[in-house]
């Protein structure tokens, strides 16, 4: 079990586990799309589901269910 308060990717997230996100490390238009489907720090994320194929995974952000590559979630810092 991991301890409250680690800092990790969004990528690490299993389904059933939560975090809240501390930064976004991308620049450019992809760290802008990223803060407009509302990964700004202090926003909680809940991973609630993978592909058969383990990418990507989908994230439950302010109550919308968003499909994120492996490659993007990496970029997101969280804690939980």
């Amino acid at each position: 079990m991991q301890k409250t308060g680690e800092e990790r990717t969004l990528s690490s997230l299993r389904v059933g586990q939560s975090g809240i996100v501390c930064a976004v490390l991308t620049k450019g238009d992809m760290r802008r799309r990223l803060q407009d489907l509302g990964l700004v720090c202090g926003t909680r994320v809940d991973c609630v589901g993978i592909s058969p194929l383990g990418d990507p995974k989908a994230f439950r952000i302010r109550g919308a269910v968003i499909a994120l590559r492996h490659r993007d979630a990496e970029t997101v810092r969280i804690l939980g």
